[in-house]
């Protein structure tokens, strides 16, 4: 059944489809030979409304969407990109620094990646190549720091994650926020050091003129101060033990909406346009995850949760074999398959095997399935980057049009994906990076 998932997936069907064909294939197989009986069918409906439909926890995804389309239509992101690139202009690799800034405040303010890639590309990528960057670096940034919105909360993966391993999203919010600061450093370190040895293809930029400079202070902090009053009003509501993080998505698409109205950017055009593309993408996620939840229903009725901890057992790798395994199953699918797919196939399958594991004093285990989430969501993130079907890259080469070569699209990403891996293997040394927060804020 899993390998029929995987072969079905390279076809050109959609993702939901394919779910909802295998799961009906061999439900009928099991039906056959006794495996299953007609009564198990009668507990889908319920097992779909349950589990999907009425769950409050994924009530948080359609709400972060919406005010990450919101955030998008009324341009407020475009405003603070324009002003970091201003602040950041002499600094070397100044430019590029501006929009990893700009990537990590539009993911803790959206969390939408296609979204983020697009609005960074339109917005970020002509500047730089006239600045005379590289193509390479100049693509390579932007994609990267396009895709830090799968990681830094309010991530709609991390909701969707939680609730497929049935954990506390304010927890798991609060143990990804660190890593994800941790990556943009990272990122914002190669970005500088490149500029340093190479100032060919990461050159500074002219100085501002004196009408530049004129008003850029109030233009820097009203730019800055709107993204970060809804980033405090989502993240500081759940950090602060004052709303938890379905409320806090209600709370962000309010903020949302009103700063676009104190704008003066948010007209019934707009705000229509933001419902519907919002409608889009809650529809799509939203019909995977209940064609998921069939496939897993089938999959377990067939044994096989107990077949995979038993063929673990069986390898008997020991809990850093099944560790480093799982994380090379995950990167390996990331050069086929996007975070939708990876996730509600493996994560269900690894849930038992992350119970078998003890790492001794290396990490409790308690906070071991935290981390584990954690380690997953990292290393994800490198599916949206590397080819043939790195989703962030066609978002890129999209709006970019003929400005960059895939090429130079592809070479872009090399560095980043390694600086990912390296942060990777930081976290599985250093669990309490991920760890601390989590201890201090919701103990």
């Amino acid at each position: 059944m899993f390998v029929s998932l995987v072969v079905g997936l390279f076809s050109t069907l959609p993702v939901p489809v394919v779910l909802l064909s295998v799961t009906a294939v061999f439900a009928a197989i099991a039906l056959a030979l006794g495996e299953m009986r007609w009564v198990h069918f009668s507990l889908f409906p319920a097992r779909m409304f349950g589990g999907v439909i009425d769950n409050a926890v994924l009530v948080a995804a359609p709400m972060f969407i919406f005010m990450g389309v919101v955030m998008e239509k009324t341009a407020i992101a475009e405003d603070l990109l324009g002003a970091l690139q201003k602040v950041l202009r002499r600094v070397p690799g100044g430019l590029a620094l501006a929009v990893v800034v700009m990537g990590t405040i539009l993911a803790a303010a959206t969390g939408i990646i296609g979204a983020s890639v697009v609005m960074l590309t339109v917005m970020a990528l002509p500047t730089m190549l006239r600045a005379g960057y590289a193509p390479s670096v100049a693509s390579g940034t932007v994609a990267s720091a396009g895709t830090l919105g799968i990681l830094i909360p309010p991530s709609v993966m991390l909701v969707f994650m939680s609730d497929l391993l049935s954990l506390n999203l304010a927890k798991l919010f609060v143990a990804a926020f660190i890593p994800g600061l941790v990556l943009a450093a990272a990122y914002m370190a190669y970005v500088t050091g490149r500029a340093v040895l190479s100032p060919g293809t990461a050159p500074p930029a002219a100085p501002l003129t004196a009408e530049e400079r004129r008003g850029l202070g109030r233009e820097v902090f009203v730019s800055l101060a709107l993204p970060l009053c809804l980033i405090v009003a989502v993240l500081g509501s759940i950090i602060g033990g004052f709303a938890s993080p379905t409320e806090a998505s209600g709370v962000g698409a309010f903020a949302a909406l009103a700063l676009g109205l104190l704008r003066g950017r948010l007209g019934l055009r707009v705000l229509g346009e933001a419902i519907d593309g919002s409608l889009r993408t809650i529809a799509m996620l939203f019909f995977i995850f209940v064609a998921a939840t069939a496939f897993s229903f089938v999959f377990r009725q067939l044994g096989g949760e107990h077949f995979i901890v038993g063929a673990a057992n069986a390898l008997d790798l020991g809990s850093w074999g099944l560790l480093v395994t799982m994380m090379l199953m995950v990167f390996v699918m990331g050069f086929f398959f996007d975070w939708i797919e990876i996730t509600l196939i493996l994560l269900p399958i690894f849930a038992p095997l992350v119970a078998l594991m003890d790492l001794g004093d290396h990490i409790p285990k308690a906070d071991l399935i935290y981390w584990f989430t954690v380690l997953v969501a990292v290393n994800l993130q490198t599916s949206f980057l590397t080819p043939p079907f790195g989703f962030a890259l066609f978002y890129l080469k999209g709006a970019a049009r003929d400005m960059v070569s895939m090429r130079a699209v592809y070479r872009g990403i090399i560095p980043f994906v390694a600086v990912q891996a390296l942060v990777l293997a930081l976290l599985i040394w250093q669990p309490d990076i991920v760890m601390w927060l989590p201890h201090a804020v919701l103990q």
